[in-house]
């Protein structure tokens, strides 16, 4: 196997806090590999430090020379006075630049390195660049390449940093988070586009059923170590299991040994200094062992919820639209006490606006929701808290209450409960600017759930939290005295959470699945190709009488005597224009050509490029018809 990718010794630290110490993994030809570890223990600051954008302490980090790299930040940032294509050339990537090396030459003048420039675009397949940005901008669903980034939304935005890495065709992406903001079409479509190709992988995700079906590797960062697993994610929780019961039938033993050596310690202090250096010694690494915590430091959300009426909302004849958009018509529905619903559904369907109609945040054009006089709600946003970043963990909590109820007639202190969150007394008193992403939603959710709701709305929740956290919030959710609505991509979460579905299908489709994601997949493709099998029979059977709608019809579709003409002439052309540009890449990468030569043909290349791109696109529309 040929190495990509190899880490050496890393350490990395801010101040006192370590993050890692001396860890060392490699990444091979074709291994896909998840990235694990809670939040706050350095997952997206290693994959910072591996494509360069962030310093280390000591080690290494060794590429094999040559290898394309691909990175997708968490939080993709472009300029906001580019369009969708320009952001596409924003990436800095190596192909991008030598077609910038190449644009200066032809406009400077200056063609004494114009052999080199195009021998090195030959190599990289640069002249195919904006095609394959275009392909993959389509294949994303981003069909207006002029549109302004600072239009986009954050789904949008990060298809179009997505589209930037896979242009290029990188040997080695680095992912995190590549599934945030994406909806459940395109996490699916990049699971399996990632599942067929002969891709290197390193990435982080929250998405455990896109983790067990992308990668084949997975790489745990605990206590400040790297663990690494040979298989998927289910592989990677059975032989976890197993290290952490090593771990605590050896700490029990440790414990053991430690009481006995105590003991003699204890005794004859005047000869521990000259006879047996080599027991004390061991006593303190004995210690150190035993005292390792084995715990997993895991949220524990055991708040008390509000008491409930019978009486949760009512819909009544809701309506809503924005334009043309229509987000719900003539919607009613009659919520049930204790009811976990899940909603799903593309961007843009909808489903945020439909809860801020039930919160109130937002009003419908007609109807109403009627909210029961019991109901507290306890609503997580997508956009999450601002807080004041110059702010204490400990004094954002406290400004809220001072105890919170557990509701077994235990009440805890503001410290207390955050001990409950993983944040630690060091973390409380630690400035809020100083957390991971992570940690902050986590303070989120804490904020959320201390004020006791008895409903819960839960805008993308798992964005940003670790997997560690989403386990015991899953269980938490399960378990709630009360009623919840939750929103989010994650197959996984809502398939454990949610007793049945409503589905944003688009233009006020709503439907109510009584299931979880999976059941409602599986339903959904059953439902599809009975369709396509009732379509394929009445066109079999669609009686004589019928024929002239029929024909009207096909008229409005198919191609007109003209268009087909043009349809058949643009094969040929493009058939010619890829002949021609075959030949001038061969003799442009023949290294016999002359300056001049050069030029004539770079400029020729061009051209056939531009047209070819027009008349495939024509091609495709009319293809649309044929």
């Amino acid at each position: 196997m040929v190495s990509y990718l190899q880490i050496e010794g890393l350490t990395k630290s801010f101040g006192d806090l370590v993050l890692f110490e001396n860890i060392s993994f490699g990444i091979v030809q074709g291994q896909k590999t998840g990235l694990i570890a809670k939040n706050g223990a350095g997952k997206t600051t290693l994959l910072n430090i591996i494509a360069g954008k962030e310093g280390y302490d000591g080690g290494n980090v060794v590429f094999r020379n040559d290898l394309r790299v691909g990175y997708l930040e968490q939080t993709p940032v472009f300029p906001d006075n580019i369009n969708v294509l320009q952001a596409c050339f924003h990436s800095g990537n190596e192909t991008v630049r030598l077609i910038a090396e190449y644009e200066e030459a032809m406009s400077s003048g200056d063609h004494s390195n114009l052999e080199d420039i195009l021998q090195r675009m030959e190599n990289e397949k640069a002249w195919d660049y904006e095609r394959k940005a275009k392909q993959i901008l389509s294949q994303l669903k981003i069909t207006d390449f002029n549109q302004p980034v600072s239009q986009l939304s954050g789904g949008q935005l990060k298809r179009v940093a997505l589209a930037n890495v896979l242009i290029t065709e990188p040997e080695l992406i680095i992912l995190d988070e590549p599934t945030n903001h994406l909806d459940l079409d395109m996490t699916e479509w990049l699971e399996d586009y990632l599942s067929r190709q002969s891709i290197s992988l390193l990435m982080v995700t929250h998405d455990r059923y896109f983790l067990d079906r992308v990668c084949n590797d997975i790489i745990e960062i605990d206590r400040k170590q790297i663990y690494q697993y040979k298989g998927n994610y289910n592989y990677y929780l059975e032989k976890r299991e197993e290290r952490m019961a090593t771990l605590a039938t050896e700490t029990d033993r440790a414990a053991n040994l430690l009481r006995k050596e105590l003991d003699w310690m204890r005794r004859q202090p005047q000869a521990r200094g000259t006879k047996a250096k080599y027991r004390i010694d061991a006593f303190y690494e004995l210690e150190k062992k035993a005292k390792q915590q084995r715990e997993e430091g895991n949220v524990n959300l055991k708040v008390k919820a509000a008491y409930i009426g019978s009486k949760i909302f009512e819909a009544s004849h809701v309506y809503k639209r924005f334009g043309d958009l229509k987000i719900v018509e003539d919607f009613n529905y009659t919520f049930a006490r204790y009811e976990k619903m899940g909603i799903v559904g593309n961007n843009g369907t909808g489903k945020s606006t439909f809860i801020k109609m039930l919160l109130g945040e937002v009003a419908p054009d007609s109807g109403s929701f009627d909210i029961g006089e019991t109901v507290r709600f306890g609503y997580y946003s997508q956009d999450g808290l601002q807080f004041d970043e110059q702010m204490k963990v400990i004094d954002i909590v406290q400004d809220i209450a001072e105890f919170v109820d557990l509701g077994d007639g235990t009440k805890l202190g503001v410290s207390q409960f955050l001990n409950h969150f993983m944040f630690e007394p060091e973390k409380q008193h630690s400035y809020v600017y100083k957390l991971s992403g992570g940690e902050k939603r986590r303070l989120y959710l804490c904020t959320v759930l201390m004020r006791n709701p008895n409903f819960l709305v839960l805008d993308e929740p798992t964005n940003d939290l670790d997997i560690v956290t989403l386990n015991v919030l899953e269980e938490y959710l399960k378990n709630f005295n009360g009623c919840a609505i939750i929103i989010s991509h994650d197959r996984y979460f809502m398939d454990k959470v949610v007793d049945h579905l409503l589905v944003f299908r688009g233009n006020a489709d709503i439907k109510d699945f009584p299931g979880n994601y999976t059941q409602y997949r599986a339903w959904a493709e059953v439902e599809e190709q009975q369709k396509k099998e009732e379509e394929a029979r009445q066109v079999k059977v669609e009686p004589q009488a019928e024929k002239p709608r029929r024909e009207n019809n096909d008229k409005k579709k198919k191609l007109t005597f003209n268009e087909r003409r043009e349809f058949e002439r643009l094969e040929t052309e493009i058939a010619q224009l890829e002949e021609e540009k075959s030949t001038l890449e061969t003799e442009m990468s023949s290294g016999q050509l002359s300056n001049e030569e050069l030029l004539t043909k770079s400029e020729r290349i061009t051209t056939v490029i531009d047209e070819l791109d027009e008349k495939t696109m024509r091609w495709l529309e009319l293809s649309e018809l044929a």
